[in-house]
Parts: C-alpha cells; structure tokens; sequence
C-alpha cells in the first residue's frame, strides 16, 4: 500500500466472528459536522484504484469490501473482520480457492440490494489496469487467468476466475495465496453493478455501501460526505453513523490547518488533520493539551525508488544513498525525527514478520557521507551525475526538504535537478513511466503483515512501464523474478522467512532503492472530536469509530 503493533504487527489479528452493530459511545451527539484539513491531495476515489492510504482510509466511510479492518480499543490495533461477507472466507486445503458468502440486507445508496454478481464485476474490473491505473496489483499475480485477463473493457466478457452461486462468490488462484482474507480487506472488493458502471468517472461518485456517500466532490480541493440511509448498521461490526457530515479540504497550508486546531473555537474544536504534525506544534500540543494528540506506528517505509532503467550503475545508485541528507532533510520536511521518522535499514518495517535486520551502507540509516559518494562516483566515472526528482512548488515543506536535498546530492558529487510540480499532481507525476525524473520519492506500507505484501507488488518485472507505480524503481532482474516466483510457489519453504532474506539479497545484490526512513504517527483533533485513534494499519485517524462529543 503505497504511503502506520508494532510495524508490519499491525492488523495481524482476526475476529471472523465479529457482528454488528458496533456500539456507539454514550458521550457522542446526534449529528454534527467533522473537518478534516490536509495538505494532501487524494489521488483518486475510484474503489478499484485507490491504493494510498489516505483514499482507502476516506473510502472505508464509503464503501465497503468483503472483509475490513476494525480498531479494537482494548490492544489498540486494527482487528481484520468480516465486513460485507459472512466471515472471513472459506478456503480449500491449498489455498487456491476462496468462497465469500455475502451477509443478508446489503444495499447501496439509492436502496438496491448489494449482489455477489457486483462484486465479481468489481474484481473483473480490477484487472483492467490500463483504463484504471495505481490500484493493487496482486490479482494479476494470484488469480486465475491474471497473466491474461485483460478487464471487462477490453475482454468484454466476464472473468472466469470468480464464480457466483446464489448469495456467494468463489475466487479461482493460480497459486496459492493463504493472505486471501486481507486482501478482500481492499476496496477493490467492494460491490460495483456494471450498469454503474461510469469507467473512469466512477471515482468521482462511487456508489455508496459504508454509513456514508458522496455529497460533492471537486477532485483536488474538497469532498463532503452524508449519511447514508441504506446502510444497515447491524451488518457492520467496524463502523458507526454518528456525524452527519464529513468535510475533506485538501491542499491545505498546514501552519493554517494546525493553528485552526491548537486555537480550539468554533469549527476548530470539530476538526482534525491525518498530516503528522510540525515539531513546534507537537512541542505546544504535548505540553498544553495531550489528550489531543493522537500518536503510534505505522507499518511504512519511505523511499527514494531509484529507476533502474536510467541509473544502471549500482555504485552510482549506492553513492546516492551516501549523499542523501537524511535527517536535514526530514526536519526541513517538518519531521519529528525518532517519532514521525525513524532511520531505516531494511525495507521491511521493524515488527514485519520474517524481517532480517542488516544495514547495506553501514550508515543506520541516517549518517550521510559525502566523500564515500564522491569515492564510487569517482569509481563509476560519473562525477556530476544528474539526478532529477519532484518536489511541489505550493508546500513549503516541500520546498525546504528540496533545498536540504540539492545541497546534500551536490555535496556528494552529484548534480541536483528538482523538477517542480505542485500536491495536486505530484502523485499523477511521478507515478507516469515517462516522467522526466530519474528518482521516485514515494514509499510503501505493508498490504497485510507479511513480507508477501511488499516484493510482489513492488518488484515485478512483468510491471516495468505499466501506468501507474506497480514498480516505481523499474525494478527487472530476472534472478530476482525467480527468486519471488520460487517463494509464492512454496519452493523456499517458509515463505515468511523467505521473504525478508530476499528484502536483504535484493538491496545488497542491487540497490534499486534508498531507505529514507519508517514512518509513525502524531495527529492532533479539536477537543469536540471523540473516537479518533490511530489506525496502525494505514497511519491515518480511525475515521470509522469518530464522532462529535455532546
């Protein structure tokens, strides 16, 4: 999941027998309005595409999958249960085939009945990756035909790797996939009727099945989100209704965004923020109010994807990894080093099941060292070497990370050519094969607790120039193919443990990407605001269990 137990510990629980209704807390009020301000821009709403953490945490309010991830106050985690299906799905001995049975008095919106029919369109249309790029990619890799399925679009006719049966679907693997049940978590399993289907404009009005549906929405600025009156709450064991308005402003300045916050009158004290808060502001908000901080982990690792079809030369792409300033860069950037940013080493998060600690630089993740940069690009013959990466001209944080970053590269040898855009479309650049950068700033959060989540989606070469960021490092090595076809076809025996040797020979053998730290959380709300925690599966607020107190 493209980018909060402890890392990838998050959402390892299940509760297959969880019911609705979920209680909803005494000391909320009947209504009100929730404001959530953020610099980020969402990048689609689309339930087959949306993939960041922010869409998906917005969409649970929306839509809802066959399973979801609820917060369970008593472990303060996310608890994987049944959502629009009857449990957590029913599987053969291999794992190569998955039944979901849909719960009874589903609907959507405009009060028609949720078919198992629409949810095997909505996963037929996830394959259609062309017309509906960024969304996850594992149905490609695990579910029958997925080499070859085309999408509803372009195949025209209908997926004959999920079958229905009255009030249940089955979906047919190609190899076995035992993480089945998270995955369903996704909105992409969520119910889309094909006569609803408006391609892609879907996005800008997905039909709603969750406690709340779309009101307005202007891609880029703002959505507002009403109660939905076909939603059952006694189907739902993760979500309450309490609000009767969510208002999303997006490309927010943050020092407005968090002043609203500290100076709690009127519209202040009912809003909130998923942006990790400044260091000032954390230093204020701990010492006056820190019941209205919000902090915890998150299972993610930001990265510099270095795109190995320009940077072919591992010492160049190592000497990149010297010269990144790593913690000037993270406090120009607004970090709270050791909270909202931690040193990385591996690529998996600390906690991820299978996880093997090692350190390729010598560096902790943390320690530039410019003449050790200079030294391989002196090697490689490739002193001024240009590299050529985003920033967004409207955040001044961005900027200022920018600055710290050129002067970092440049101390190392490097040439520093920033390539300017702005929040709304930085996400739409970067994810584009034919950008003119030779670097991806972005990062990864673990799918689900396990290894499994992050190479396959990330470091397939069968995804090299597919729209979209399937493989943002361009990432083609066809050892290391093999390598992961060997693990998810069970020939290294303990896939948990393969995984994070192969997390290990990859960055050693390669080093398609610079580990620029794991991320946590440190949110703040206004003090009206009950039910906000923090969901430590995406290192968002849970939107889902939030209200307005009396």
């Amino acid at each position: 999941m493209p980018t909060q137990g402890a890392g990838g510990g998050a959402g390892a629980g299940k509760n297959p027998d969880a019911q609705g209704p979920l209680e909803v807390p005494s000391q909320a009020s009947s209504g009100g309005t929730v404001t959530v301000d953020t610099v980020n821009v969402p990048a689609t709403f689309d339930p087959t595409r949306a993939y960041y953490t922010d869409s998906t945490a917005i969409l649970n309010l929306v839509t809802r999958a066959l399973t979801e991830y609820a917060y369970d106050p008593d472990t303060n985690d996310m608890v994987l249960v049944p959502d629009m299906a009857t449990d957590l799905g029913q599987h053969n001995k291999d794992f190569t085939e998955w039944t979901f049975t849909l719960k009874d008095g589903l609907k959507y919106e405009d009060g028609t009945p949720v078919k198992a029919q629409d949810i095997a369109y909505a996963i037929s249309r996830s394959f259609a990756i062309e017309e509906l790029p960024d969304g996850p990619t594992y149905q490609l890799q695990f579910f029958q035909d997925g080499d070859t399925y085309k999408g509803p679009y372009k195949d025209k006719s209908p997926y004959k790797g999920v079958t229905v049966d009255g009030n249940s679907i089955t979906i047919h693997m190609s190899r076995p996939f035992p993480d089945m049940d998270y995955y369903a978590s996704f909105p992409t399993f969520t119910g889309i009727p094909k006569a609803k289907d408006t391609k892609e404009e879907y996005g800008n009005h997905p039909l709603a099945t969750g406690p709340y549906m779309f009101k307005d929405y202007k891609p880029g600025t703002s959505l507002t989100l009403v109660k939905n009156p076909n939603w059952d709450p006694a189907t739902d064991p993760g979500r309450i209704q309490s609000v009767d308005e969510w208002d999303f402003n997006f490309g927010e300045d943050t020092a407005k965004t968090e002043n609203t916050i500290l100076s709690d009158t009127g519209a202040g004290q009912t809003t909130v923020t998923y942006d990790n808060i400044t260091p000032p502001t954390y230093k204020k908000i701990e010492a006056d109010s820190p019941d209205r901080l919000v902090t915890g982990t998150s299972p993610c690792t930001y990265m510099w994807y270095l795109d190995m079809r320009k940077i072919t030369d591992i010492n160049v792409r190592k000497a990149i990894g010297y010269a990144y300033p790593y913690v000037d860069a993270w406090k120009a950037a607004g970090e709270i080093v050791g909270l909202t940013r931690v040193p990385g080493t591996a690529i998996l998060p600390p906690g991820t099941a299978g996880r093997v600690d090692y350190d390729v630089l010598g560096i902790k993740g943390q320690n530039t060292d410019p003449a050790k940069a200079k030294e391989l690009l002196q090697q490689a013959n490739a002193l001024g070497y240009e590299i050529k990466f985003l920033y967004a001209t409207d955040d001044p944080l961005s900027v200022a990370a920018k600055d710290q970053i050129v002067k970092g590269l440049e101390a190392g040898g490097f040439k520093a050519t920033p390539i300017a855009s702005t929040t709304d479309k930085i996400r739409e650049a970067r994810t584009d094969p034919d950008s003119p950068i030779n670097v991806r700033s972005s990062g990864w959060c673990s799918d689900w607790p396990s290894g499994g989540s992050w190479f396959p989606a990330q470091w397939d070469g069968s995804l090299v120039n597919v729209a979209g960021m399937p493989n943002p490092s361009m990432f083609n090595e066809p050892d290391a193919d093999q390598k992961q076809k060997d693990i998810l076809d069970g020939k290294e025996g303990d896939a948990t443990k393969a995984w994070g040797e192969f997390d290990k020979w990859m960055e050693e053998t390669y080093y398609p990407a610079v580990n620029v730290g794991y991320s946590g959380t440190a949110i703040i709300r206004g003090s009206k605001i009950g039910g906000m925690d923090n969901d430590n599966v995406r290192g968002m607020p849970t939107f889902a269990t939030m209200y307005v107190t009396q």
